[in-house]
């Protein structure tokens, strides 16, 4: 088995969270001052770079604006 950061299904999860940051209107860096974060967190997040666990995926579903 592939590593989860390589796995499609982590592609998938990339692509719904940049779709959902720009759908609630935020940028990148206001964003990541919502999350108390540094910019480049969000910006390694979107390029794969940076796995999240679930407490920063629902962290992030919280600065959406999602449940």
């Amino acid at each position: 088995m592939s590593k989860a950061i390589h796995r499609k299904e982590n592609e998938v999860l990339i692509q719904l969270i940049r779709t959902l940051r720009r759908e609630a209107g935020l940028s990148q860096e206001q964003c990541c001052w919502k999350l108390g974060r540094p910019q480049s967190f969000m910006s390694d997040v979107e390029r794969g770079i940076r796995r999240l666990d679930l407490v920063q995926v629902r962290d992030l579903c919280t600065v959406f604006g999602i449940s």
